[in-house]
């Protein structure tokens, strides 16, 4: 997959103060909260494919057996929707205190 200028943003988020992490940026995200599930709250077109249903019948974005997000490029860790991902991942900031949570919890 060729990666478009446009296509993710490629600025850098500083540390929170305090923290000895590196500034997290789209060449260091590792995409760790690609391993949390998703719900589909609000439409953005999310092809069908990478939407799947939980165990309480609400639509969620597909997961592999190895939890990953369907919708992510092992090979680039990037994602293969950007423009069309779900509402939950727009709102997850890079850098913030959740993303460094999660980067420690999977690193």
């Amino acid at each position: 997959m060729t990666r478009r200028q446009g296509d993710h943003p490629t600025y850098e988020i500083p540390t929170i103060t305090g923290s000895d992490e590196p500034p997290v940026t789209c060449s260091t995200c590792l995409a760790c909260c690609c391993r949390l599930e998703v719900m589909l709250i609000t439409d953005t077109g999310v092809p069908e494919r990478y939407v799947d249903t939980d165990s309480w019948g609400g639509e969620v974005m597909a997961r592999l057996d190895d939890g990953w997000c369907a919708a992510l490029d092992r090979e680039t860790m990037l994602c293969r929707i950007y423009e069309h991902r779900p509402w939950v991942c727009r709102e997850f900031e890079m850098g913030s205190e959740d993303c460094l949570t999660e980067r420690a919890a999977h690193l």
